[in-house]
């Protein structure tokens, strides 16, 4: 038998299971919303090359189904999503030149 490299995928479960039994006595709606995902997702079987293609499956497809919506709704209000993506890029270039980005201050 050969030994295989650590599978990151395990590891990053390991580290979730490790929070959930951290946070066991955390209160709060959305810790106790995030930990029931989490174990969700974590109940999912992606140990075997099925569980893999079955867990692919459902994520493509919820991101297929978000991005039509969103064609659509480009589709539906061209101009409102034009002076939408102006508005962000805006504000975004304006925090970017002020500097409101940068994580030291230059002095």
């Amino acid at each position: 038998m050969s030994t295989k490299p650590s599978d990151p995928s395990a590891s990053l479960a390991a580290t979730a299971r490790a929070l959930l039994d951290a946070t066991a006595d955390a209160a709060g709606e959305g810790i106790a919303e995030t930990r029931e995902r989490l174990t969700t997702a974590l109940g999912a079987d992606t140990t075997t090359i099925a569980g893999v293609r079955d867990f692919y499956g459902r994520v493509k497809c919820r991101v297929v189904d978000g991005a039509k919506a969103i064609d659509g709704a480009v589709h539906v209000h061209p101009y409102a999503s034009v002076a939408i993506s102006a508005g962000v890029g805006t504000l975004v270039g304006l925090m970017l030149s002020r500097g409101l980005f940068c994580c030291s201050k230059k002095g």
